[in-house]
């Protein structure tokens, strides 16, 4: 008999140890479901507000609205887990919890377990919407592409009749049509970049001066209403980040922090830095990074509009003209640079996005400037593969006009049945998406032939969308839509190293 009550306090005590130790919140009810003992882990879980007394009902741990299938559970009348939500007031609105049951051998008491599913729920909800958000860009991609190649056809049709000299009444109506047109490329500019196939152009820059110097532009779009301050850490850190598409993030970002200060207040760009070590987010790295922070005091953001605010095409002012595609389009931007952007609101508060950028020690890289010059008539026949017959018939007179000769084809195929009879081309110009075979394999072909052949490839797809490393093989790119100006130019640094 002694023995036995020896061995029943040993495994008592065992298990209060194991109780008070566990990660997961726990608590002994009584047969009518009050809490008997709770251990720390759930007291951490139930939050400051509510006292784990013995005697408290343990339904009062979960939101009312989940109280009856705690009861049910309770009762027998339901199968575990229960999915359930804090009754914590404090607690994120997104907190879920995952609670079980069980009856314990002795005195027919009842082990409540609760497991906090928060984080692996929101990392379930970053891969689904990761999922969406990659389908969605592959359609962007697509629409962009052939969308381009509109654009295409009426920004070269307007300059083809510009230079026929029409009146000004024509002239102003052309202007017009341009404009449309190249509203629209930037439309298609933001879809590219949500979709992360934008080209970049990253170099190594100091992050504080590229604040410092786009400084007075962001006051003139906040206003006087508005303040702008500066908190920038010293020393600065070296990012690697397209400079143009940086300041696109920064000028989205202010002109929504403009929206929500309309009577006033104050937009803080601060700068510090962070060490990660693989805890925590696991959409960031562990390393070095370089912290950009915009904070501003406006009205803040509803916390139900918080989970979607970077899908594209969702906006929270819809009556004053937002299109959705403008923080998609930081994501996109910030993603593709390595980085990672995040967003903590408080409405009547204000908002703060913080960005992670990689560190970069290496010296800042100096802006290339490609040489202009065109390569001279009379030097040999260019060999211009385009399927879309307008586009060719267009690009063909942009390079007639600047005195070139030119073998038009509208395939990979055709263009090679071309060379048969053909001298040697001084230069390729070829669209990459074409039916058969493609532009960048065409490319490859006559570079066997030809291993100096100066190669610029044209897409309404951005060239990060496509599965090739086009600078490291010596090909120039240029991007639909494209002007006239801007095909002769790419024409000119064809032969220059990538």
């Amino acid at each position: 008999m002694a023995e036995r009550l020896l061995r029943r306090g040993r495994e008592a005590e065992a298990f209060r140890t194991l109780f008070a130790a566990a990660p997961d919140g726990m608590a002994l009810l009584d047969h009518g479901g009050a809490i008997l003992a709770a251990n720390p882990a759930l007291g951490r879980l139930a939050g400051p507000a509510l006292a784990l007394r013995p005697g408290l009902p343990a339904t009062r741990l979960l939101a009312p609205a989940d109280r009856p299938g705690l009861e049910a559970l309770l009762a027998g009348r339901a199968t575990a887990p229960l999915c359930a939500h804090p009754a914590d007031p404090a607690a994120p609105p997104d907190a879920e919890w995952s609670v079980t049951a069980e009856t314990l051998p002795l005195g027919g008491r009842r082990l409540l377990r609760i497991l906090d599913r928060t984080a692996e729920r929101r990392a379930e909800a970053r891969l689904a919407a990761g999922a969406r958000l990659e389908v969605i860009g592959r359609l962007a991609g697509g629409i962009a592409h052939d969308f381009n190649n509109l654009l295409g056809i009426i920004l070269g049709g307007t300059a083809a009749a510009r230079a026929a000299a029409p009146g000004p009444a024509v002239t102003t109506e052309l202007a017009a049509v341009e404009d449309a047109a190249r509203r629209g490329a930037a439309l298609v500019g933001q879809l590219l970049a949500f979709a992360r196939q934008q080209r970049l152009q990253p170099r190594i820059i100091e992050l504080n001066a590229a604040i410092t110097g786009l400084a007075p532009l962001l006051r003139r779009l906040l206003g006087e209403g508005v303040r702008l301050d500066l908190a920038l850490e010293e020393p600065g850190r070296r990012v690697r980040v397209d400079p143009a598409q940086l300041d696109q993030v920064l000028l989205n970002l202010a002109a929504n922090a403009r929206e929500a200060m309309l009577a006033g207040g104050v937009l803080t760009i601060g700068t510090t830095h962070a060490l990660v070590l693989g805890e925590g987010d696991p959409s960031l790295p562990p390393g070095r990074y370089a912290v950009l922070e915009v904070r501003d005091t406006g009205c803040g953001i509803p916390p139900e509009a918080l989970p979607r605010l970077f899908e594209p095409f969702f906006t929270t002012r819809p009556e004053r003209g937002g299109t959705g595609l403008g923080l998609a389009t930081v994501q996109g931007i910030v993603a593709q640079s390595g980085g990672r952007i995040a967003v903590e609101s408080t409405p009547g508060v204000g908002t703060c996005f913080r960005i992670h950028l990689p560190r970069q020690e290496g010296p800042v890289d100096q802006p290339a400037v490609p040489p202009a010059a065109v390569p001279a008539p009379g030097s040999g026949p260019l060999l211009l593969v385009e399927d879309e017959a307008p586009l060719r018939r267009l690009a063909e007179r942009v390079l007639a006009r600047a005195g070139h000769e030119v073998l038009p084809a509208e395939s990979a195929e055709a263009a090679l049945d071309l060379l048969e009879d053909s001298p040697p081309p001084a230069l390729l110009v070829s669209d990459v998406a074409m039916p058969g075979m493609d532009g960048v394999e065409l490319a490859r072909r006559l570079r066997q032939r030809w291993p100096s052949l100066p190669v610029v490839l044209l897409s309404g797809y951005a060239e990060a969308a496509l599965a090739a490393d086009l600078a490291g093989e010596g090909f120039r790119f240029l991007a639909k839509p494209y002007a006239p100006a801007e095909l002769l130019a790419a024409l000119g640094t064809a032969g220059q190293p990538a």
